[in-house]
């Protein structure tokens, strides 16, 4: 699960999702803003010739996309890399989270390949529906096996025609972390295990768990305080729809399921990225005081979700995702058409008992993709699932990461298997990349700091988990090569 670059933006679901989301992305964002000095590893670009089809045996197109490399910590020359997928969103640097720590700990280097189209990584300077039709997952994963060949090769030359191969571990969070499990499954002979942190792997079309989740994050008080805002704002959206747009800062939205989507989006990110209390404590607040939830709330997404946290009201305009031209904000765009074409991630509304408006369901978001896109685009979520496995992915050497209150984690593999384990970080703010990010993530803790999780414990064992599956599977590499991993 994604913003412009003046908010400093980095990381997406969905979608994929995934948008990566937005992703990377219902949210319509996986993304949040980042703060301070010490954001970035290194921000130094560099560039490589990507194939533009890597499944075409006619077409030899190519285009730069953007990389990043950070050695402070690499035990040359036959030390660990690290590489770390970027996902729906422009990849401005090397994110200083844990996998610093994690860098220091095993002598590695950092590498990290921006998403095709992203970014500065855009194989056409327009994004027309024809011209993103090589904007896909698996598109994306082949990117990712030609750059860890190119990377080792140069590597190699660099150190005097050395015939040799590093260990490589693969890193990411959200649709990134999706990737980084599906290169494991894809790629084994590539990478000694990787690291699947809130991987959205289950493409899904009506996806239910998410504001189910929502509400059980919330708590009692929270979710009953949600649920009447939510009536409130549809009763006087028919009154006078102008005027609750203009309240929340969104008056541009003309379109209603878009402002409604944008309104279930400002509560979901509280939950998603380790804020509760931000939203929770002055709606719970203002409904015991008699007052008026619709201001409470609306001053809550002014101030925190387009303030503090810097979302762009644009982000949910379809007039804004049908623009075709590669600007700042072209992520929103190219993760929807990754969510309409391959992994859905259809933050719907359950049949009872809902949070946000029944009004945001299945047909509004095919809509939203035949407005956008055009005629013939849907997502095939049964193709993606089958290709990849869903929370059924047959693979190998792989961790599973999620947070306890993160609704995107019911598209995660929950469950643990021999090869596969799989985590679950348990606290009160335990959200979306916890185990890399720390709590809460606006503004990011540099190193994933765990200490404003509200349980730090939480998160050291899952790290210390992390770290033996690590040290087990590079060493596994280095004892029996490549050749019979």
């Amino acid at each position: 699960m994604k913003l412009s670059s003046r908010f400093t933006v980095a990381f997406v679901l969905l979608l994929m999702l995934l948008n990566l989301s937005n992703g990377f992305t219902p949210p319509r964002i996986m993304l949040h803003r980042l703060t301070g000095s010490s954001v970035y590893l290194t921000t130094e670009e560099l560039w490589f010739n990507q194939t533009l089809d890597h499944y075409s045996p006619y077409d030899h197109r190519w285009f730069q996309q953007r990389y990043y490399e950070f050695l402070d910590h690499f035990r040359s020359p036959d030390g660990p890399i690290f590489l770390k997928i970027c996902g729906e969103s422009a990849c401005n640097g090397i994110t200083n989270d844990y996998i610093g720590v994690l860098a220091k700990k095993f002598g590695a280097a950092v590498v990290s390949l921006e998403h095709r189209y992203y970014g500065k990584s855009s194989p056409f300077k327009s994004l027309t529906t024809e011209n993103l039709r090589y904007l896909s997952s698996k598109q994306a994963l082949f990117d990712l096996a030609v750059f860890r060949q190119h990377y080792q090769e140069s590597l190699n030359i660099k150190h005097k025609g050395a015939d040799t191969e590093n260990p490589w571990f693969v890193f990411g969070i959200s649709y990134a972390g999706a990737l980084s499990a599906w290169f494991r499954l894809k790629f084994p002979h590539l990478t000694c295990g990787s690291l699947a942190s809130s991987a959205v792997v289950l493409a899904v079309y009506n996806f239910t768990e998410f504001d189910q989740q929502i509400g059980e994050s919330a708590g009692a008080e929270c979710k009953a305080a949600l649920q009447e805002t939510t009536r409130l704002v549809e009763r006087r959206l028919a009154l006078n729809a102008k005027a609750v747009k203009t309240l929340f800062g969104a008056a541009e939205l003309e379109i209603e399921g878009d402002f409604l989507y944008f309104l279930a989006d400002a509560a979901v990110i509280a939950f998603q990225y380790g804020n509760p209390d931000k939203l929770c404590t002055p709606l719970v607040e203002a409904k015991k005081a008699g007052e008026d939830l619709v201001d409470a709330y609306a001053k809550y997404v002014r101030e925190y979700y387009l303030g503090s946290f810097g979302v762009s009201v644009q982000t949910y305009n379809q007039k804004q995702l049908k623009n075709t031209a590669v600007t700042d904000q072209s992520s929103d765009r190219l993760w929807w058409f990754q969510v309409c074409t391959e992994v859905a991630y259809f933050q719907v509304a359950p049949s009872n008992d809902s949070i946000r408006s029944s009004k945001v369901d299945a047909r509004y978001h095919l809509d939203l993709c035949k407005n956008v896109f055009g005629e013939g685009i849907y997502p095939d979520v049964d193709s993606t699932n089958i290709y990849y496995g869903g929370t059924k992915i047959a693979g190998s050497k792989i961790i599973f990461t999620n947070g306890s209150q993160d609704p995107w984690r019911h598209a995660s593999k929950q469950i643990s298997s021999p090869d596969m384990p799989s985590y679950v970080i348990t606290c009160h703010n335990c959200g979306h990349g916890t185990d890399l990010r720390g709590c809460p993530q606006s503004p990011l803790s540099p190193e994933g700091d765990a200490r404003n999780c509200s349980s730090p414990d939480a998160v050291h064992k899952v790290r210390q988990q992390i770290i033996e599956h690590i040290d087990l599977w590079l060493s596994q590499c280095q004892d029996k090569g490549w050749s019979s991993i």
